[in-house]
């Protein structure tokens, strides 16, 4: 793998010396649109060239400092340069590990707002407590990160808690922290309701989309039908009285995006529209990867007790991501939003993998 990403830091400096070589050309000063293009692509490419010329001088110092150490025999002297030589191999060391990272394919939703829709699975009532928990630790995940939560649409169930929950997340990377999030959550834990003590296991699923802006979708006004009802959730005689939930139809594709949180109607149709703009985005970008029902499964799954991401065992104190194999014994600090180390971890595991399959 290593000799395969020489191979390819050496193309991206040839492709970087062809862009200094273009740009300087007079034909390509004077076309804005390919002046543009060319600008765009020299200036990604810019900072890994100049960390990898940065590599290979600190491999010709540590070269001149080994020949060095061979015509040198004496004690003092070599004493020095194995010092330095041990500094020159930690320094180019770091920068292969932040070579590594730099070669790994970009996410191009990334830097995007996030919708997160929570949802109760299997475990009856349970289930829903459980996307309660769920909601809160984002909620406090998103406060530390220091981004902004808003609550789009949400179904309370019987006992408490939500069979169903959609959420947006405002802040500078969202996406590339909660998309670590999608799939199904299992919880094993003892519930207030249960008399015997008996551990009790239920899911929750989570689906992570990311935040849409109208110019990256062409949506045809014609092609949306817009209902409003009245609110059924809490929020008091008023909200009941007033037509201000809004239910958006995708006629194409069938899609359907409601919000009911709001008093305004205005406001909820608004918020409504995100949602869409997110799940057509989705349906999208998945057309173009893979088949819809393969990624749904993939992400969600049916929400039964089998399939699933990470666990959550109360008894032990414990939090299980399956996808790394990895267990951190702190569940309540991680419930309570400290989320950095396992979804580090989640990170640090694709990114090896992402980065096996580009140098296959």
């Amino acid at each position: 793998m290593v000799l395969a990403m020489f191979e390819k830091l050496e193309l991206i400096e040839k492709r970087y010396e062809e862009l200094s070589r273009l740009l300087a050309q007079e034909e390509i000063a004077t076309d804005y649109k390919r002046l543009q293009e060319l600008s765009k692509e020299k200036a990604d490419l810019e900072g890994i060239v100049k960390m990898f010329q940065e590599y290979k001088t600190k491999g010709r110092e540590l070269a001149e400092l080994e020949s060095l150490l061979a015509s040198h025999p004496e004690a003092e002297m070599t004493t020095l340069i194995k010092e330095e030589v041990n500094k020159l191999r930690q320094e180019q060391d770091a920068l292969l590990s932040h070579l590594r990272l730099l070669l790994v394919p970009k996410d191009p939703n990334d830097g995007k707002d996030v919708i997160v829709e929570i949802r109760a699975g299997a475990g009856g009532g349970e289930a829903g407590l459980f996307a309660a928990d769920l909601f809160r630790m984002y909620s406090r995940y998103a406060q530390v990160k220091g981004w902004q939560v808003e609550v789009i649409d949400s179904s309370e169930s019987e006992i408490g808690g939500f069979r169903e929950l959609i959420f947006e997340v405002s802040g500078k990377g969202a996406f590339s922290r909660f998309k670590h999030e999608r799939g199904v959550h299992r919880v094993q834990r003892v519930p207030t309701t249960e008399a015997s003590g008996r551990i009790h296991t239920s899911t929750a699923t989570v689906a992570v989309l990311p935040a849409a802006d109208e110019i990256e979708l062409n949506i045809n006004p014609d092609d949306i039908r817009m209902d409003f009802f009245h609110s059924s959730g809490a929020g008091g005689q008023n909200v009941n009285k007033v037509t201000s939930a809004v239910r958006l139809t995708h006629l194409p594709t069938g899609i359907v995006a409601a919000c009911q949180d709001d008093r305004s109607q205005v406001k909820n149709r608004a918020k409504a529209m995100a949602v869409l703009r997110a799940r057509l985005l989705d349906l999208e970008q998945r057309k173009q990867s893979e088949s819809i029902e393969k990624e749904r499964r993939t992400q969600v799954g049916g929400g039964q007790r089998a399939e699933k991401i990470r666990t959550y065992n109360y008894p032990q104190n414990r939090v299980t991501d399956h996808r790394i194999g990895s267990s951190f014994h702190n569940l309540h600090q991680i419930l309570d939003g400290e989320l950095d180390e396992v979804i580090e971890a989640v990170s640090s595991r694709e990114q090896v993998e992402q980065l096996e399959t580009a140098f296959a």
